[in-house]
């Protein structure tokens, strides 16, 4: 009896001591409940929504680039696009096959997408392709649910309405490169575009713009339920360039047939760039979109070289075109007037050399007007021996030539004008007499671009040291507007040795027997001066002018002459300048005046008929043109 009341004791004890044990734990998970629902009720709800709620960047529209009347040079248009999120798709290339059956996708486009997955975060959306038809966006979105991680997103993309016409001074956007991210992760959207050249590139920390955010909910899966919320980014900011859409247009056209060229038209007094053409050209549209492999090889291969801005980038040898300073420098030296006489036989001895002119018989004696005019290289020979490289080259500086002129748009080149310390510090050997002869006409070491020639023309009729520009920082010009004109310092040359040198230049164009008399413009009131060019891309031998060189057209189109032009108008008050080089003589193989010198002319002529100053009737207008044209 007693060893059961024992027993009884202990069983009554265990049974307490468990039952205690189990009112501890369950007062304990009541605790730990109680912590973590109401106590840390915020923390976990704001995790569950994170599981359930995803915040995405939206990126925000570019902004516009317009032309000085706020015509559309760069704009935004809708796009649809596929997008592919690596952790949610799982098996990648299986996904891809599932897309490829729906769309077409090349083998470019899916090496494009593993890379960009490789590189990026999982959760970042990755375009599998865009710029999809109605058609081809309905049928991925109804098949989506048998495409994780696949969906279709609405975006703008970029949109040119001059395409080819300007697209080197707009330039372009592109994918953002792996070089290029910066942890910015508006960077790693996959709509998301950065200007790669020309105005795209130099403003684009300003066309950007500011992200905006979507607030989504989804589902297990990681697909999208339904937008909480959204807030738009902010977009970027509106950019004016100084360029007139209408001129840039027509002078694109106009420059198309010769082949290879590039043409610069400015506004003397401002410095505004009106017109930059270099043509062959490339679409920028493709760019933003994204080039085909055969594509970018038609381009790297094309040798008119259509990558390349020659309007800025491109370095020629002036020739003739750098005469004017030639004779600046030798008038400023005092060693050399107007009325110094040199007469030429049609070469020039300097030791055992001959130096030859254009005109194989000569030009008999000759003025200083008399050799702009007629462009005598004995005259200009006789100039530069006289007065040295070294006087040369400190004019040429000042009209802007040996150095870059800021134009705002990525790309610009110097060119060069050499010296004598340049030369020794460059080979390590002595300046040469004869080099100094070679760059009397505009030879030699002398590279320049066809902004520098437009620039160094701005300068003869301003008297200023005008410099370019292609972005308009007071906004929209109307034609009613009246903008405050910059102030650039003078020049610092003589009145009376520029009035010389631009009546010469008149002389060119506008008298008898000036080398670009055929392309003059009749009517006095737009009348143009300019200053013809031929510049050799390689040495002709003694022994191939004794047997008589060829025709431009049966030397191969690189072995050509390039044909140059500046030009002003009008001539009783110049206002507008153009510089015209077309690569190798373009389509026919001619000089400067037979060649580039019309395309100025028609230029020149569409410049001042567009002036909201001047009216022409558009009958006038085009018998100007038809009783001009060589």
């Amino acid at each position: 009896m007693e060893r059961d009341n024992k027993r009884g004791k202990l069983l009554t004890r265990r049974a307490a001591l468990i039952g205690g044990a189990k009112i501890g734990l369950v007062g304990a998970l009541a605790a730990r409940l109680y912590y973590l629902q109401v106590l840390q009720a915020d923390k976990y709800t704001m995790l569950a929504d994170e599981n359930r709620i995803n915040l995405r960047l939206l990126a925000p529209p570019r902004g516009l680039i317009v032309d000085r009347f706020g015509v559309m040079l760069a704009s935004n248009r809708q796009n649809y696009r596929v997008v592919l999120v690596a952790e949610q798709a799982g098996d990648i290339d299986s996904t891809l096959d599932a897309v490829a059956e729906l769309i077409s996708l090349s083998d470019s486009d899916r090496r494009r997408v593993m890379r960009e997955i490789r590189r990026k975060h999982s959760f970042v959306p990755v375009v599998v392709r865009e710029n999809l038809s109605w058609d081809e966006m309905a049928l991925v979105e109804v098949n989506a649910p048998e495409l994780p991680g696949v969906s279709i997103e609405q975006g703008l993309t970029r949109d040119y309405p001059l395409g080819e016409m300007a697209s080197h001074l707009v330039g372009y956007v592109a994918a953002v490169s792996e070089s290029e991210l910066t942890g910015d992760p508006l960077l790693e959207l996959p709509d998301f575009r950065i200007g790669k050249n020309g105005a795209e590139k130099e403003h684009d920390q300003d066309l950007r713009g500011t992200a905006g955010t979507s607030e989504v909910e989804v589902n297990a899966f990681g697909r999208v339920v339904r937008e909480l919320s959204r807030e738009e980014g902010t977009p970027g900011q509106e950019v004016a360039l100084t360029i007139d859409a209408a001129l840039q247009e027509y002078a694109a056209q106009r420059c198309i047939a010769e082949g290879s060229v590039a043409c610069v038209l400015m506004d003397a007094p401002t410095g505004e760039v009106l017109a930059m053409v270099s043509v062959p050209a490339y679409d920028p549209a493709a760019f933003a979109a994204g080039l085909t492999s055969a594509m970018w090889r038609d381009l790297i291969e094309n040798p008119y070289n259509p990558l390349s801005n020659k309007a800025i980038s491109g370095a020629y040898a002036p020739g003739s075109t750098f005469k004017p300073m030639v004779a600046l420098a030798a008038l400023e030296s005092g060693l050399a007037v107007p009325e110094t006489h040199v007469t030429c036989p049609g070469h020039f001895q300097l030791g055992d050399a001959v130096f030859h002119c254009w005109r194989k018989g000569g030009h008999g004696t000759l003025d200083m007007r008399g050799g702009i005019k007629n462009s005598c290289d004995v005259y200009f020979f006789e100039m530069a021996r006289r007065i040295g490289i070294d006087r040369i080259a400190a004019m040429a500086k000042r009209f802007g030539f040996g150095g870059t002129l800021g134009i705002d748009v990525p790309g610009e080149r110097t060119g060069l004008i050499p010296t004598r310390d340049w030369k020794l510090a460059t080979y390590g050997i002595p300046w040469q007499q004869g080099e100094t002869i070679s760059c009397g006409i505009g030879q030699s070491y002398i590279t320049t671009t066809p902004l520098q020639l437009a620039t160094m023309t701005s300068r003869l009729v301003t008297s200023r040291a005008i410099v370019p520009r292609l972005t308009r920082e007071a906004g929209v010009m109307t034609e009613d507007s009246n903008p405050v004109r910059p102030s650039f310092s003078p020049i610092g040359v003589s009145a009376r040795d520029m009035a010389l040198v631009l009546d010469g230049m008149n002389a060119v164009v506008n008298e008898q027997g000036g080398t670009a008399f055929g392309a003059r413009i009749k009517d006095p009131v737009m009348a143009m001066g300019g200053k013809s060019g031929t510049s050799q891309v390689r040495h002709i031998t003694q022994a191939e002018r004794d047997r008589g060189l060829p025709k431009p057209k049966e030397v191969p189109w690189k072995e050509r002459d390039h044909a140059l032009f500046v030009s002003f108008a009008p001539v009783s008050a110049p206002r507008y300048v153009c510089a015209v080089v077309v690569e190798h003589g373009g389509a026919e193989g001619g000089g400067g005046s037979a060649v580039a010198a019309p395309i100025c002319r028609d230029v020149l002529i569409e410049a001042q008929t567009r002036d909201p100053a001047r009216r022409i009737p558009p009958s006038r207008l085009a018998g100007e043109r038809g009783a001009t044209r060589s």
